[in-house]
């Protein structure tokens, strides 16, 4: 057999490599064009979602904003996430991861009590079965005032816990822990209710309250048994059965904080609810839908609540 020489040698092989490297070339090329065509599937169903909502929302004939992820996935969804909209109630899960926070450092106990006397007390306008029950004052524990703030959405609870920890700058001090730069807590329940416009200064992004919830889901700041106590009272939340929870089966998880504001001149500045839903598989879905401005009357915010959480269920529950 005839040798052949070097340079016909490489001559030979030039093509033969030129070959592989268009092969692989190709085969990267169509791996990359996999991925895209999977992200850009993604995009289309979170866009159809995101399309579903927005026609959900027009019903409230105000301002909506929605964020929603499942924390387990990444899977995403939002409306308005980036606005700001008054929280109203809403604020009062911060103040109450706030308390934790001060609990799990020794500086507040469960067990302490704590007098609530009559200048504690929000105007009669505003929500506190706390005033209504003890018209005279009275004292409780902590944990007590943690379970009327959460549980009753009660504002003099909100605003005696929100004064032993040392006032909004603590929680704001917290939520900057957090890396949480938009949602702003300055005020009391019983100021908002002396001035409603003070309501528009303490206000979220649909996006910051569910950083929030994500912080609360991943004890980011807290220890177990305190996520576990909030996670408790926010379940047992009674106002609100007709937003996040208003449609879902019954026997869901919804670990939830509402936030309503009063009705002026046929105009609703707030109608929130926040919360962590557990899906069917097992996962868990962070979402704030905050309905603002709204001209539409409470069962119709609600149900825009509620409609929104349901679609988001739908698509994300198996």
């Amino acid at each position: 057999m005839e040798r052949l020489s070097l340079p016909c040698l490489l001559l030979l092989l030039i093509p033969l490599a030129s070959a592989c490297s268009r092969t692989i070339t190709t085969q990267t090329a169509q791996g990359k064009k996999q991925n895209a065509d999977g992200r850009q599937i993604q995009a289309v169903e979170n866009l159809e979602l995101r399309n579903q909502i927005e026609q959900i929302a027009a019903a409230a004939k105000g301002h909506v904003g929605v964020a929603a992820v499942v924390l387990e996935t990444g899977a995403t969804v939002s409306l308005n996430p980036h606005d700001h909209f008054p929280m109203q109630s809403v604020y009062k899960l911060p103040i109450g991861m706030a308390v934790m926070k001060q609990v799990d450092a020794g500086k507040v106990r469960l067990d302490q009590k704590v007098r609530v006397t009559k200048d504690d007390f929000i105007g009669r306008a505003a929500h506190s079965p706390i005033r209504d029950k003890y018209p005279n004052g009275t004292e409780l524990t902590v944990n007590e005032l943690m379970g009327w703030m959460l549980v009753e959405s009660d504002g003099t609870a909100s605003d005696v816990l929100m004064k032993l920890i040392g006032g909004p700058e603590t929680i704001q001090a917290f939520l900057t822990e957090l890396g949480i730069k938009d949602m702003i807590v300055l005020d009391t329940e019983k100021a908002f209710a002396q001035d409603h416009s003070l309501q528009f200064r303490n206000w979220a992004t649909p996006e910051a309250a569910v950083v929030l919830l994500r912080a609360l889901h991943e004890r980011r700041g807290l220890s177990e048994s305190s996520q576990m106590l909030l996670l408790k009272y926010m379940t047992e939340s009674r106002p609100g059965a007709k937003r996040l929870k208003g449609l879902l089966p019954a026997g869901t998880i919804v670990a939830h904080k509402t936030g309503t504001s009063g009705t002026e001149n046929g105009i609703t500045a707030a109608t929130n609810d926040i919360g962590i839903i557990t899906l069917p598989n097992g996962r868990h879905l962070a979402i704030a839908v905050f309905v603002a401005d709204s001209a539409a009357d409470e069962a119709t915010r609600e149900g825009v609540i509620a409609k929104i959480a349901k679609a988001v269920w739908d698509k994300w529950s198996e």
